[in-house]
């Protein structure tokens, strides 16, 4: 059964590769981005039924106004994959600026937070359907020089936890642990080592599967994608 699916930072890395493999495998995509360039990119390449939107996950004022729009069109997601996230250049916690601090929250957390606020009511209502807050190994384990990015990614695992104890039955909210995947946030931190890991797409093979298997089965549970 097709399901409509909602996914943040849609413009690159573990997004465009899970954009491109829901698309293929029959499902609509509701996706959002920062570059206009690049969702101009995707709505070309993809076309209706799919959407895809510029929206800073950071302001609630435009996340609100893209799931009303998407609900009114659409109805609640199926799906829900909180994947947008940045991360600070490798350095110690106290060289990192207050600005940098800052967008990396606002991303992070707040970012993954506002989709919840605006897109989870119609689903809560519905009583069905899946959130999923991408977290990272450095939600549930620690490495000098991305304090930041794990301070963040610590917190989806929290706030995913008390979430899943919010829902209403027929519901799951889920922190995952994408694993160890050749992006270009990866490519920051680990620079010519990240060659050695997957790719975006031969990443979404076997996580695209696993991702739309996932049910209220799996509420609150911390996990990880298959490698």
């Amino acid at each position: 059964m097709s399901k409509v699916i909602v996914i943040t930072g849609v413009t690159q890395g573990l997004g465009r590769a899970m954009t491109q493999a829901l698309v293929a495998a029959g499902h609509t995509v509701v996706g959002c981005g920062r570059s206009a360039d690049k969702i101009a990119e995707l709505t070309e390449q993809f076309g209706v039924p799919h959407q895809f939107s510029v929206v800073d996950v950071a302001d609630d004022r435009a996340v609100a106004n893209w799931a009303t729009t998407i609900v009114d069109q659409l109805g609640p997601p199926d799906l829900l994959l909180n994947n947008a996230a940045v991360i600070n250049e490798n350095a110690p916690l106290w060289e990192i600026s207050a600005d940098d601090i800052d967008t990396i929250i606002d991303v992070n957390i707040k970012g993954t937070i506002n989709t919840i606020r605006h897109f989870v009511p119609a689903m809560s209502e519905r009583q069905s359907g899946v959130i999923v807050n991408f977290s990272s190994g450095w939600g549930r384990s620690a490495a000098a020089e991305v304090a930041s990015y794990c301070a963040t990614k610590w917190a989806i695992e929290g706030l995913t936890q008390s979430l899943a104890q919010e829902l209403p039955p027929g519901m799951a909210a889920i922190p995952l642990n994408p694993g160890v995947i050749n992006t270009a946030l990866l490519q920051s931190c680990f620079g010519e080592h990240a060659d050695h890991y997957a790719t975006a797409e031969e990443w979404a093979e076997s996580a695209v599967p696993f991702l739309l298997k996932l049910s209220a089965r799996e509420n609150g549970k911390s996990l990880t994608a298959p490698a």
